[in-house]
């Protein structure tokens, strides 16, 4: 809707409050004359023509800029042109001009709906900050009139990059929730996924977009099985493998492949191939943890991220014995820069425990504990709390 809404106005703001009373119609009028057949249509055309009365009534704002306004149509808007306007403010969101970290954050909350609190956590700053950095960005794509379009041939370079990005953490977001009573969010990840096969079509011919589908379908093809009938986390390592989608496997096999024989891989590609050697291993034990760890190693080379060095310990860990790996991630604790990031103690804890060391371990699962915010995760590592304390 908002992304429908923003090709007649060409401003964010405006379109956000126009789909904002558009649902407050919809409250009225919904509960008086029942929900259309095509809601989220109704919803578009409402917004749209609300978005326009308020461009009529700036007549000095239309005088200037008279390529803004569509002609209105009581036609209802086609579905299948939806994921190209998300696409294009996707691109939108993600042009050069604006900082990174503004890039990813203001597609991830307008085009996907991410709420400003979980953007924050996902960025591991205060919500007042994120909130800040979102109305900055926005006002610098007015004032700079960014264009709401997919670039030039010529101009994608310049911001594939950004835009894998989103779609990855879009699906990250949704792979585990930041908040809220459910794990997944599979809204957000379905989305996620449509938008990096769109991304596939446009550019067939770049690997990293390749690599960014191949890693989402390898981690899409276990989703049934990463929590229990009543909605509790299951470890990768007791999941029933059975239940994979081999199909999505077999697809992001082909592709990991592709890229791999094409030249050297990038971050997202390198992601792929360990999340396609996790979905191929016959059983966790059987996981080839060395091959792995080498996989992780390049991709810390190329892509120095803290959290790539975390998910490294864990693959060391494996390959290495625990003690290895809690040395690196007390490396990690006193760096700082994952200060806040619940993952980090959690994985501390598992080591500890692992090593038999169970009254720090505990102490660990608490502070994982206070920091997360998705119930099924604090459910969890509650367990974890009860089973290391004996």
């Amino acid at each position: 809707m908002l992304a429908a809404t923003v090709r007649t106005t060409r401003d964010l703001d405006a379109a956000e409050e126009a789909v904002q009373d558009a649902y407050i119609q919809a409250l009225t009028t919904w509960a008086r004359d029942g929900v259309p057949d095509r809601p989220g249509a109704w919803l578009t055309t409402v917004a749209r023509r609300i978005a326009l009365n308020a461009l009529r009534r700036r007549r000095a704002l239309q005088a200037r800029l008279p390529l803004l306004v569509e002609e209105e149509s009581d036609e209802m808007p086609d579905p299948d042109t939806i994921p190209d306007d998300r696409l294009r403010l996707i691109f939108t969101c993600c042009h050069p001009a604006l900082a990174p970290e503004a890039q990813i954050a203001l597609t991830l909350r307008l085009v996907c709906g991410v709420t400003t609190a979980d953007l924050a956590k996902a960025f591991l700053v205060a919500e007042a900050t994120m909130a800040a950095r979102l109305t900055r960005a926005k006002k610098k794509i007015t004032a700079a009139r960014i264009p709401y379009a997919v670039p030039a041939a010529g101009e994608l370079p310049a911001r594939v990059d950004a835009v894998l990005t989103v779609i990855h953490l879009l699906y990250a977001t949704g792979h585990t929730a930041p908040s809220g009573t459910d794990l997944v969010r599979e809204e957000l990840t379905g989305r996620a996924l449509d938008l990096a096969r769109m991304l596939r079509l446009l550019l067939p011919d770049d690997g990293e977009v390749a690599g960014l589908l191949a890693l989402l379908l390898a981690q899409h093809a276990r989703r049934a099985t990463r929590t229990d009938g009543q909605g509790r986390l299951v470890r990768l390592a007791d999941q029933d493998r059975s239940r994979w989608d081999r199909g999505l496997i077999a697809e992001a096999d082909r592709l990991v492949v592709g890229v791999l024989r094409a030249g050297p891989p990038g971050r997202f590609t390198l992601q792929a191939a360990i999340a396609a050697l996790h979905a191929q291993a016959p059983d966790y034990a059987g996981t080839d943890w060395p091959q792995i760890l080498t996989l992780y190693d390049e991709l810390l080379r190329i892509w120095p991220s803290p959290v790539v060095a975390l998910n490294r310990a864990v693959a060391v860990s494996m390959a290495d014995g625990p003690q290895a790996a809690l040395a690196e991630v007390e490396a990690l604790e006193r760096d700082g820069r994952l200060a806040g990031y619940h993952y980090l103690p959690a994985t501390k804890a598992d080591l500890l425990h692992r090593l038999g060391r169970d009254e720090e371990a505990v102490e660990q699962y608490e502070a994982a504990l206070a920091l997360s915010g998705n119930a099924a995760e604090r459910e969890f590592l509650t367990e974890r709390i009860r089973s290391a304390g004996h």
